[in-house]
């Protein structure tokens, strides 16, 4: 019994350590460095023109990618679970792409493609730019987020079967109508879930953004590329720091967002 409790308080031990290393003290090296001159050089650093640009952007980007995802997420989601589809592995392995595939890779091939020269390059012949600017950022965050909504929402319809939507069927509602009033509220949760970790991945993804951003402030820079820009190219620590910070505060909103959501499935399930 005394080696089963000490064994049990130092594998608590152990884990705490590594989360302490891990976690803690990282984040509470930068909230040390980003409030060591004062508060008000924080706020001056978070609400210069280039964060504030960086923020828009950033929100920008999320506020496209997000619907488009849930609406791909659940057509997906539908035709995995409830369609008879002969290619239902090769399209569980494109859906999981996004995980396997570095998103480096994902900024190159979005170059080769849309770039100058591209398969697609063209069409900045019409004056739709689609490398280095806002939408080659967007088209790569939505490549990179794509998975999360599926994900949720796949196993949920699996749960909840075709029983009610064959009850409706039978008591003559179409598809759109059982759609709208048996599935979708049976998979909210599922939804809600796959957003708030799609806004959590948008907001904070660096690689493929950077390949396909020309990383100018004021239009072509999220706040994963501000704290870049400020620590490589202006050598400025405690602005990179601040940028940082923000960042991580918004990051706290989606993980409290995720743990209210995970709260009230439980209660209402």
């Amino acid at each position: 019994m005394k080696l089963a409790r000490k064994t049990t308080l130092t594998l608590r031990s152990l884990a705490l350590g590594y989360l302490f290393l891990l976690i803690v003290v990282p984040v509470g090296t930068i909230l040390f460095r980003t409030f060591q001159p004062s508060f008000g050089q924080f706020w001056e650093w978070i609400t210069t023109p280039a964060a504030i640009s960086a923020l828009q952007v950033s929100i920008i980007i999320v506020l496209i990618t997000v619907p488009v995802n849930v609406v791909f997420g659940i057509v997906v989601s539908l035709a995995l679970v409830r369609g008879n589809l002969k290619a239902k592995g090769l399209i569980q392995a494109i859906v999981d792409l996004p995980f396997a595939v570095s998103p480096i890779i994902v900024g190159v091939s979005l170059i080769l493609l849309w770039g100058h020269g591209g398969w697609f390059g063209g069409v900045e012949s019409l004056g739709f730019r689609v490398i280095f600017g806002l939408t080659g950022m967007v088209i790569a965050t939505i490549f990179v987020t794509l998975p999360f909504v599926v994900r949720e929402v796949e196993p949920v319809l699996e749960e909840i079967g075709t029983e009610q939507e064959q009850a409706a069927a039978t008591l003559g509602a179409n598809a759109w109508q059982t759609f709208w009033r048996i599935t979708l509220p049976s998979i909210k949760w599922g939804v809600a879930y796959g957003v708030v970790l799609t806004v959590a991945r948008a907001l904070g993804e660096f690689g493929a953004v950077i390949m396909v951003s020309s990383g100018l402030a004021g239009g072509s820079q999220t706040l994963t590329l501000l704290v870049h820009a400020r620590y490589i190219d202006d050598h400025n620590v405690y602005g990179a720091y601040a940028a940082a910070t923000l960042l991580m505060f918004i990051a706290l909103l989606v993980l409290l967002a995720m743990t209210l959501l995970e709260r009230n499935r439980k209660e209402f399930s």
